[in-house]
Order: C-alpha cells, then structure tokens, then sequence
C-alpha cells in the first residue's frame, strides 16, 4: 500500500508537469513580439541597438533582419551591450544566446525557439515550487503547489513571454526552498555547512539574473533574523548564527561587485521613467488586483461589455470564495504547532518583499506594483501560502476531505480555464498591441503601405520595429512593395515631416502612408505630406487610431500638377 502510494505521488507529479508543459507551448508563436520581446531578441541573438536600421527606407521585408543570430558573440560582449545599452543584468541574455545557438538555423520558428526557454524555466518552477511545500509542509502540499502553479494565468502568461521572469521566478524558488531547509534544520538543530553555501551560490546567481532578486535576498535575510530572534534555537549561539548571516551577505555582495557601478548607472538611466508615481492607496488595490490575477483572469480586455460585465462578476466572487477559504486555512496553519514556523517563515518572506515594493513605489515615485509581471518577484511565496492552506482540513471525517479536495479542484479548474485564455490571447495581451496595430495598418491588403515610425529613444525605435515585425507577418504573402522608416524628430517634430518629403521613393508610390509614434496627439498630424516624387499625401480623418500607439493613416493619391 505505501508502495503504491509513494508511485501514485510522483505520477501526479509528473502528469502535472505534462500538463504544465503543454499550457507552457501550447500556441508559443500566436502572440506577436511586444516591445521587451524585442529587446530580448536583439541583445540574446548578440546584436545590439546599433544593428538596427534608423532613419533609413527600407523594405519591410528587411524589419527581420534585425532578428538574426550572430555566431560567435561571447558571454562578455553581450555583458557590455547590456551594460551600455539596457538596465538589466546580463546573465539571462547569455542562456538565451547560447540557447539560440544551439536551436540554429532559427527558420521561420523562430519565435517559438525564442519563447522555448523561459516556457522551460516555467515548468522547472512548478517542480521547485512542489519542493517548497514538501520541505515546509507535507508531500500533499507540494502537490498542491505543482498544481497551482502549473494552471496558473499568471505563471502561464510569464513563461510565453520572451523575458528573464520565469527565470528568476525559478532561482527564487530555489531559494525559497533551500531558506525552508535552513529554518527546518534550526527547528531541528541540524546545521549543515553544504545547505548555506547552496542558498548563497542561488543567490549570487539570482542577482546576475534579475536586479529584484535583491528584494528576494533582503527579504530571506530578515526573515531568518526575526526566527533567530523569536524562536529560542539552541543549535548554537547567536553571536555565531550572526556570522554566518555576514558571511553570506559578504559572499553574496563581494560577487555581485564587478557588476556593482552599471548597477548604479542603470538605476540613474531614463529607460524606468515610464512608471507612473503612485496615489496614495494605488500601491494596496493594485498588489490585490494581482493576487487575483495569479488565480483567475477572464477575458475583459478589449471585449463587449457584456462579456466585460460577466467576467467581472465571475472574478469578484471567486475572490471573495478565495479570499475565506485562504484566510481560514492560514489561521489554521498559523495555529497548529507543526505548521506555524514554516507559515511564518513564508508569510514573513512574502510580506517583506511587498513592503519593499510599496516602498521603491513612494521613494522613487515610480510604481512598479501597478505592473503585474513585476509580481514574479514574489509570486513563489504566494504560491506555496495559497496551496498550504488550501491543504489544511478541519479533521478527518471523509466529509470534510471530500470538500477540501473538490475545493482544491475548483481553484485548479479555474486557474486552468484562465490559462487557457492566457494561451489564446483573451487575457494578459501584450502591451502597446502591435497585433491590433498591425490589423489598422493593413487596412486595405492589396494597397501598398508605408510605415513611418516616430522615435526618440532607442525603445521607441524597437516599439516601431515589433509594429512592423507584426505587420510584415500578415502582408508576408503580399506582393507589394511595402516599406518601413523609422524617423528621429531632431530638432522637433517639424522635422519628421521634412524628413519624409526628402524619402527616396525608388519604388512605386504607397497608396497608404501610416505615422505611429509614441507621445504625439491628433493635433500633430499635418493635413497633408508632400513625398520626394511629388505625391501628395491626404490625412484620412477617419483612421485615427489611439490604440497601443496613436497611428494615422495618410492616403496618397496624386501629384502637385
């Protein structure tokens, strides 16, 4: 009997990782790269922002040009193009440039090859995160976790983004799991040498990884400070646990040192001015709203209000439902002896990296709680709390069991419902929408189009690059001579203007002429454009659109007579 259920455990486990998989790369290619996406892709396939061809006409054919692999770029040279031209750490962008390497010839896939590795460091977080729960809880817990995690939108949408967040989301489970270890084995006054040195070498990783990570380590350091203080151990004395909290800081700094000063030349860079300052409360509704979100989302994003009205509702009373069955099992986690350091231990990890959140918020004035993937950060603890009470029962009567397991269930349909809109595009759309800005573009197919594109930094540049990547997707089969140009406004916006009458149109005459640009208001637009060739080019008042980017369309019919 114990045999079949020790192999009935791990075939749960395994069929909830096939089942994460398939979430994971289920549809990888049907969204179409965002702005970050991009990014990602330039510096991961060892280009960099100056590979990227400005102010110059171009067949739209050319816009994927940018998105070939270059061999032979080290480690190092991606290190300096992130350190000059990105506010990230570089460690993510090498795994991916070697990926890349190894999958080439990318092909006409190559999308999903790019998208292919954070969709695995996504299913490598659902096994971390069932270790979590086993160390902290009981190997129904873990299960519980894996399948939280593996149906989550959140987690789903994550791992289909062509970024370093599932990446960073599976180092800080590791970690999470190894800080469990650590408070399990001074609950049982083992200390072990190997376990300390893992947790750092987790977290040295994690820092070159992710710049959050560093709340994550705070956070950890902390938590095991106020155990320490709370709990009497008798493993050893304090003055020496002390040391050993040194000893890893100073590991874990004297490491991250060679990356320390682009550290602090990322932090004073214009690329995080996009975040708003928050309000006074924004902070607290936006971290529930993201709770939510880690559980359930249905389609409210661009839909008829009716299907907006019914999701809401649908949404507001399984957080209501989540919210008491999570509030009662945490009280009885909190309450039982055998549970209550381990739910300390995460309820502590977790809250100190939100106070961190709200704090970079008001300090810095700029939010980053109001961006749900920002959530990554914490999300691992979220996880393992969430499943945790989910796994508590009042007592033993067969009842009761039968309802915890159809509750469990519930949460499990739902997530997997969701995540099914996540994979389909209904929730969690990418930001900007080039999808959708693609489709105005291509407003009359068999007509050839003109993208100028307006920029003034270099992410304005990739903004307009992954708009026409999108458009060149749906006009690939087209036979006519589109193109693309994207134009700085130096000294001003006057000067785009100029600069497009003094196009060379070695090619037939666009009869659609579409401006996108971040930043402009419908009052920007001009009447009319006058093309080299003497074109003459009508602003259509009639598609102006403000979705993702403001973009208008200008049909160019005649010549000056």
């Amino acid at each position: 009997m114990t045999n079949y259920r020790h192999y009935s455990h791990y075939l749960a486990l395994f069929g909830l990782l096939v089942v994460g998989t398939i979430l994971r790369f289920w549809h990888l290619d049907l969204k179409p790269l965002w702005l970050d996406e991009v990014i990602t892709a330039i510096f991961s396939l060892g280009n960099n922002y100056q590979d990227l061809q400005l102010d110059v006409l171009i067949p739209l054919q050319q816009v994927q040009n940018i998105f070939t692999f270059r061999p032979g770029v080290s480690c190092s040279q991606i290190a300096e193009n992130i350190a000059r031209q990105s506010t990230h750490p570089p460690l993510f962008f090498c795994v991916m440039h070697y990926w890349l390497g190894w999958l080439t010839p990318l092909g006409e896939n190559w999308i999903v090859k790019l998208r292919s590795l954070p969709a695995l460091f996504g299913v490598g977080a659902i096994a971390a995160i069932y270790g979590v729960n086993r160390i902290a809880f009981s190997a129904k817990s873990g299960i519980i976790a894996a399948a939280l995690m593996a149906v989550s939108p959140f987690a789903v949408y994550l791992s289909q983004e062509a970024r370093h967040y599932t990446l960073p989301m599976l180092f800080i489970s590791l970690s999470l799991l190894i800080l469990m270890q650590i408070q399990r084995d001074l609950a049982q006054e083992i200390w072990r040498l190997w376990v300390w040195l893992l947790w750092i070498v987790v977290n040295i990783i994690g820092f070159y990884i992710h710049y959050f990570f560093a709340f994550v380590f705070f956070a950890e350091i902390v938590t095991l400070l106020i155990l320490i203080k709370l709990y009497n151990f008798q493993l050893f004395s304090k003055s020496k646990f002390f040391l050993t909290i040194l000893f890893s800081i100073g590991i874990v700094v004297l490491s991250f040192l060679p990356w320390m000063l682009i550290t602090l030349s990322h932090a004073k860079r214009t690329e995080t001015n996009w975040l708003d300052a928050p309000s006074i409360i924004s902070p607290f509704y936006q971290i529930l709203m993201n709770w939510i979100l880690m559980m359930i989302f249905l389609p409210i994003e661009n839909q008829p209000l009716i299907v907006v009205i019914i999701s809401g509702v649908l949404i507001l009373a399984f957080a209501i439902f989540a919210s008491w069955r999570v509030f009662r099992g945490l009280k009885q986690l909190w309450i039982k002896p055998a549970t209550h350091l381990p739910t300390l231990t995460l309820l502590s990890f977790t809250g100190f990296i939100l106070l961190e959140m709200i704090a970079i918020a008001y300090l810095t004035k700029k939010d980053i709680t109001s961006v749900p993937r920002y959530s990554f950060v914490y999300y691992p603890g979220f996880c393992a709390l969430l499943a945790a009470s989910l796994s508590t029962n009042q007592n033993s009567r067969s009842f009761n069991f039968k309802i915890q397991n159809s509750q469990v269930l519930i949460f499990t349909f739902v997530g997997f419902l969701s995540s099914i809109f996540v994979v389909y595009n209904l929730v969690f759309q990418k930001p900007f929408q080039p999808d959708r800005i693609a489709q105005n573009l291509n407003l009359e197919p068999s007509s050839p189009v003109m993208l100028v594109s307006i920029y003034s930094n270099y992410q304005d540049a990739v903004l307009g690059v992954s708009i026409a990547s999108a458009l060149e997707q749906i006009r690939s089969q087209n036979s006519q001579p589109d193109n693309f140009v994207a134009l700085s406004p130096d000294p001003n916006l006057d000067a785009i203007w100029k600069k497009i009458s003094q196009l060379p149109m070695t090619v037939k005459s666009p009869r659609n002429l579409w401006v996108v640009g971040r930043g402009m208001r419908r009052q920007s637009f001009p009447q009319q454009l006058l093309l080299s060739n003497q074109t003459v080019c009508q602003l259509d008042p009639q598609q102006h659109y403000r979705i993702g980017v403001r973009h208008q369309l200008y049909r160019c019919e005649g010549r000056i007579q």
